[in-house]
């Protein structure tokens, strides 16, 4: 894999869904360093004006990465700068909960956050995306397209879709200059897992220590996996010496399998 020191990104333009915390903002972070022009788009107007102020990115849209048509005039007035070369579509939910107990509008909204939100993003830049010949389409996916886990049915169904729809379209897309792939992290250090252990806590009376030692213990390296690794690897996928590389994820687990 590149380093980051070899890899220039000037000239482009990135567009990083749920770039306002976590996994997204490191992304956003890594995408500036290395010279991009970086806008970020998510729900929470105040986190993403945050995020710009603090220079991880350089401009925001709030809007719900599930609607279509906010999404695509989100691009759209984004784009108005400069057209959009990279999107990382990192926006992404999770629910607990057996199988049993998760009704059909649980995997629903599953599917729009995870699956449709990463559908919408990649629909709003993929036309320019054409026309110019080039750009690099990233969902930012899980361990969870691989492999199933329990009490989270719904949300592994989701990023398996996800998983499809990358080999999908980088085959649509092998001969236009235009990548697509997955990065499929196990668990990470963010927000969400936080709330994880805060829900493990809850149900079972483990400390959070102890909650966090069973979230770790499928990792062999025994650790949460840090947002700035997979934001590594999200430069990997966008540099040039990456153009064969499409229609993969990769994997970033720790070695679990």
């Amino acid at each position: 894999m590149s380093s980051a020191r070899q890899i220039s990104l000037a000239g482009q333009h990135a567009l990083v869904t749920g770039g306002g915390r976590g996994i997204g903002r490191a992304v956003a972070s890594a995408l500036k360093a290395q010279g991009a022009v970086v806008s970020i788009v998510g729900r929470d107007a105040g986190v993403l004006r945050e995020a710009v102020a603090q220079g991880a990115a350089d401009a925001f849209r709030a809007c719900d990465v599930r609607d279509e048509a906010a999404m695509a005039r989100a691009c759209s007035e984004l784009g108005e700068t400069a057209p959009i070369d990279i999107v990382v579509a990192n926006a992404g939910a999770v629910e607990t909960g057996s199988f049993a107990g998760s009704d059909a509008e649980r995997f629903r909204r599953m599917y729009e956050i995870n699956l449709i939100g990463t559908v919408n993003a990649f629909h709003a830049a993929l036309p320019g995306m054409q026309a110019r010949r080039r750009g690099r389409l990233i969902a930012i996916a899980s361990t969870a397209g691989h492999r199933g886990y329990a009490y989270v049915s719904a949300y592994v169904a989701a990023k398996h879709a996800v998983i499809g729809l990358v080999r999908s379209l980088a085959l649509e897309t092998a001969r236009s200059g235009i990548t697509v792939n997955a990065i499929c992290p196990g668990y990470t250090d963010t927000d969400m897992v936080s709330g994880s252990l805060d829900a493990i806590t809850a149900k079972t009376g483990l400390s959070r220590d102890e909650a966090l030692a069973q979230l770790v213990k499928s990792n062999p390296q025994g650790k949460l996996i840090s947002p700035e690794e997979i934001a590594a690897a999200v430069l990997y996928l966008c540099a040039a010496s990456s153009d064969s590389v499409t229609g993969q994820s990769l994997l970033i687990n720790g070695g679990e399998f």
